[in-house]
């Protein structure tokens, strides 16, 4: 799932996208997932946006984790007023904002982080699900037969 981050800052010539990707590119788990992007042409009787913006490739495995602790991270180390805002491919937005996350402890900074993980990744299930057709079990295409347990010693059975 492609998503789209913006960032805002109270000046324009405040630091912004290229900082964050940056940032984000320092994380092992983000590294080859991001690139610049152009700002989106601006709607209808608007002047446009405030900034540049990153794109950021998003997969299964944690990735949508990673990106939201750095995020939350990079707006926390930041001064003044920040708004990183991340745009999903069916047009949901998460926006944190430095107002939010400036006086978080590190337990309600990873509370945050998961729950935008949550709603990254809810979004990228809902996608998948649309794209994939219809099918039921065993038939072509679809998936095969479960697996059950694994078989081996249980608890209380002699180990073979």
């Amino acid at each position: 799932m492609k998503v789209v981050i913006t960032v805002r800052g109270d000046h324009p010539g405040d630091v912004g996208a290229d900082d964050l990707r940056r940032w984000l590119d320092s994380q092992p788990a983000l590294r080859g997932r991001l690139r610049r992007a152009a700002d989106p042409a601006p709607q209808a009787g608007t002047m446009g946006l405030a900034g540049d913006a990153v794109l950021a490739l998003l997969a299964p495995g944690g990735v949508a984790t990673v990106l939201a602790g750095a995020l939350i991270a990079w707006v926390q180390t930041r001064k003044g007023s920040r708004t990183v805002t991340i745009t999903c491919p069916d047009g949901t937005e998460i926006s944190v904002t430095s107002t939010q996350v400036g006086a978080m402890d590190a337990h309600q900074a990873e509370e945050l982080a998961q729950r935008i993980s949550a709603g990254l990744e809810a979004t990228a299930r809902a996608e998948s699900d649309d794209a994939l057709p219809e099918s039921s079990p065993g038939s072509p295409g679809g998936p095969g037969p479960t697996a059950g347990p694994a078989a081996g010693p249980t608890a209380g059975s002699p180990a073979p």
